[in-house]
């Protein structure tokens, strides 16, 4: 890992592509060294480069792996910078009815989803709580509120909510705030490969009729992290074009 000249950290999860690219590349321009950790090893090497390796470095990560986490926050410890920031945005689909859903299915989501959210929140925790501050957004969606066809992943992101709110509790004394940000539909490769058909009926039924960009999430995220949120803690901040107030497919 190169030299992160005593900047701030912060890591993020999921980073190699998408929506995580995007918080690295604007918590980059925020003046943080951001660690980009991924299971894509390829893809966070790429993104690593395409920021800037001055102010960024990629670590191999399966966040749904204690040892490997922990790995990941052996090498944090090696800089002389303090770890701020810890977005965790990194998730899987695996999308089914139930009575179709294998076992699998649901274990993989949740493995990945919520109990990788949890040991990054973690090993986070004590190294925050040495120093008396920083900021954990987990990444939740709106699907937290239910999708049919998504019992793994709806569960995973309202237990994302959960963890969210009880660790903004326990960490408050600290003054370490917790947040979460739930996206709606985000124009990214996994919205672009759906059918015609079904992208356009999903965009239909956003209130504003158009999908949000990866640069959207980056943006509510570095308002989270920075001083202005200080006194934020425990939230939801559902950034989805309006669709969690209740407008429903057509």
């Amino acid at each position: 890992m190169t030299s992160s000249l005593n900047r701030q950290i912060a890591i993020v999860t999921g980073a190699a592509k998408g929506i995580g690219k995007a918080i690295a590349h604007k918590l980059t321009q925020d003046g943080y060294f951001v660690v980009i950790a991924d299971i894509d090893e390829k893809a966070g090497k790429e993104t690593e480069t395409s920021i800037d390796p001055h102010k960024c470095s990629f670590v191999l990560c399966d966040v749904g792996d204690e040892n490997s986490v922990k790995r990941l926050y052996e090498q944090v410890q090696q800089r002389e910078s303090m770890l701020m920031v810890l977005i965790n945005n990194a998730g899987i689909i695996r999308d089914n009815v139930i009575w179709k859903m294998s076992l699998s299915e649901f274990d993989e989501v949740l493995r990945i989803n919520l109990r990788g959210t949890w040991l990054m929140c973690r090993e986070a925790a004590k190294m925050m709580r040495e120093n008396h501050q920083g900021r954990i957004i987990n990444i939740a969606s709106r699907a937290w509120l239910g999708n049919p066809g998504q019992t793994n992943y709806s569960a995973s992101k309202a237990g994302i909510v959960g963890l969210t709110r009880a660790l903004a509790l326990e960490l408050a004394k600290y003054q370490i705030t917790v947040n979460a940000v739930a996206p709606g539909l985000i124009d990214t490769a996994l919205t672009r490969n759906l059918p015609d058909h079904v992208r356009e009926k999903l965009i239909n039924a956003q209130p504003t009729k158009r999908m949000g960009a990866p640069e959207d999430i980056a943006e509510a995220v570095s308002f989270l992290v920075s001083e202005k949120a200080a006194f934020i803690t425990g939230q939801v901040y559902h950034v989805d074009g309006g669709k969690s107030i209740g407008a429903s497919v057509i």
